[in-house]
């Protein structure tokens, strides 16, 4: 959604929050408290709005639109946010026939379907055990969500798909992970979705992403949202113009002085970015706990314009809408603990989605279409990918260099230059660890707390992590609605709801 230029808050204006930063955690923050009748801004430094869900035009070619970060959403159909605020009713959300496929040298290609059995069915002698691991994470996939995706303080119900989950993961989170399989396909399909976390391989919390995603893979399917990610800012962005809400753009929040005088502030930043606004005004404990706050590895950024299709050496990887290229279960983790090392792997780990695959759409002038890459690097890299995300590339479709058109590249260190809660180009907005996962972003009862009455940390380094979901938003947003507004009931959230009003 386009804004006539940027726009700036005044000190003097009285509101009930103001909400630091506008990816999905933050608008659905500001979503949820528009929508229980208060007055919200969201300040942006950027001149767009979007945060890690923006759609921009790099003049790479004539009708071409690129995704800045994310691409593919794996829990935009499961995200119990995303799901009371309708946003399949919103948003064209596009499935493929392959959610996500591992090439492996030889022509071979692992592929996950949206049906357990048919990707059973694909892998030959491990199918029986892919179907006991990951059939009734997706068959229950309330419970699946319930585990993977709270606030981290809440009991869980599904008690049997927990303690399924639980185990799952202490298996494939540690030394026995490769006990399970007999080939070498299904853990390298496992492995490709657990490359996500960009941690260290095995581990617990690599463990627990794979079979978030995995399970949800099965269960809902991971969309790519017509025209792009932008389409669910814009969505965001639409209901929160719609309930009175606005939006300043432009904008760096460097002091809390320099924001309008509210009830609430929500911060949908890294721990970094809060400290540095709230300053002194912060107890020093609290600024010592989030000052030990870890930043991960790093993705660096590569898109191309490609003149037709990836010539895959197996077609079939070519009705994939997300392809995870780095080879068997052992090269990745090997990949991945280079990056630990502090050094750049010779075949990193490379994500990789075209989605004209689903959205013919998204293909321009001349046939020219968008291609989506990220590669796996340490922190701070400043190392151009190009090459490196070509070849690996090339490693699994011969003759790929012959359709590349143009690319932009973005290094890791250039990342948090289109969006501060990358620093040192860490998209997961902090190191994917035990303790994250558990706890929070600090040792607290509640892990979105700001440190002070009325400040909360709604962003991705809050529960339950990085994702195009809203969660962190919407949980935050229920506490400063019953905490400083008394406000029990939460609002509906529903397209009809908002009709109706």
């Amino acid at each position: 959604m386009s804004q006539d230029g940027p726009m700036r808050p005044t000190r003097s204006t009285e509101l009930d929050a103001v909400v630091i930063g506008s990816g999905p955690n933050g608008l659905a923050a500001a979503v949820t408290l528009a929508r229980a009748g208060l007055a919200v801004q969201v300040v942006e430094a950027q001149d767009a709005l979007g945060g890690g869900a923006r759609t921009v035009d790099l003049g790479l070619a004539d009708g071409v639109v690129h995704d800045l970060c994310s691409a593919v959403h794996p829990m935009a159909l499961a995200s119990p946010f995303m799901r009371e605020f309708d946003l399949a009713a919103r948003v064209d959300l596009l499935v493929p026939e392959v959610e996500y496929a591992q090439p492996l040298d030889g022509g071979r290609a692992a592929l996950a379907y949206r049906s357990v059995e048919r990707t059973a069915d694909g892998l030959g002698r491990d199918g029986a055990a892919w179907r006991q691991l990951l059939g009734p994470l997706a068959a229950d996939r309330e419970g699946l969500v319930e585990i993977a995706l709270g606030d981290r303080r809440s009991v869980p119900r599904h008690l049997v798909t927990a303690a399924r989950y639980g185990l799952g993961v202490l298996e494939q989170g540690s030394p026995a992970w490769g006990l399970r399989f007999r080939g070498d396909e299904a853990p390298a399909l496992l492995t490709g979705v657990a490359a996500h976390a960009i941690t260290p391989m095995p581990s617990v919390p690599a463990a627990g992403a794979a079979l978030m995603l995995a399970g949800l893979a099965h269960g809902v399917g991971w969309p790519i949202p017509r025209g792009g990610s932008q389409a669910i800012a814009d969505a965001l962005i639409a209901d929160l113009l719609a309930h009175g809400g606005t939006v300043v753009t432009g904008t760096e929040v460097k002091d809390l002085d320099e924001l309008p005088r509210a009830r609430a502030y929500l911060f949908d930043t890294t721990p970094r970015t809060l400290v540095r606004v709230l300053g002194s005004r912060l107890p020093t404990r609290t600024a010592r706990a989030f000052g030990r706050y870890r930043y991960g590895n790093a993705a660096a950024k590569v898109d191309f314009v490609l003149s037709g299709p990836v010539p895959w050496a197996r077609p079939e990887v070519g009705l994939a809408g997300t392809v995870h290229l780095g080879g068997s279960r052992a090269e990745m983790a090997a990949a991945e603990a280079d990056l630990v090392a502090g050094r750049h792997a010779d075949r990193p780990v490379v994500l990789l989605s075209d989605p004209a695959v689903v959205d013919p759409g998204r293909v321009g002038a001349g046939g020219r279409r968008p291609l989506w890459t990220y590669a796996h690097v340490p922190a701070g890299s400043t190392l151009d990918p190009t090459e490196a995300v070509t070849a690996q590339i090339e490693r699994f479709a011969p003759g790929f260099r012959d359709v590349v058109v143009a690319s932009q590249a973005i290094p890791a260190a250039e990342m948090s230059a289109h969006n501060a809660n990358y620093p040192g180009g860490d998209i997961a907005a902090g190191a994917v660890t035990l303790g994250r996962v558990l706890i929070g972003p600090r040792m607290a009862w509640d892990p979105f707390s700001g440190g002070l009455p009325g400040v909360y940390l709604c962003s991705a380094s809050a529960p339950p992590g990085p994702g195009v979901h809203g969660l962190g938003g919407w949980y935050a947003a229920r506490r400063a609605l019953r905490d400083r507004f008394g406000i029990t009931r939460l609002p509906s959230l529903s397209p009809d709801a908002a009709r109706a009003g």
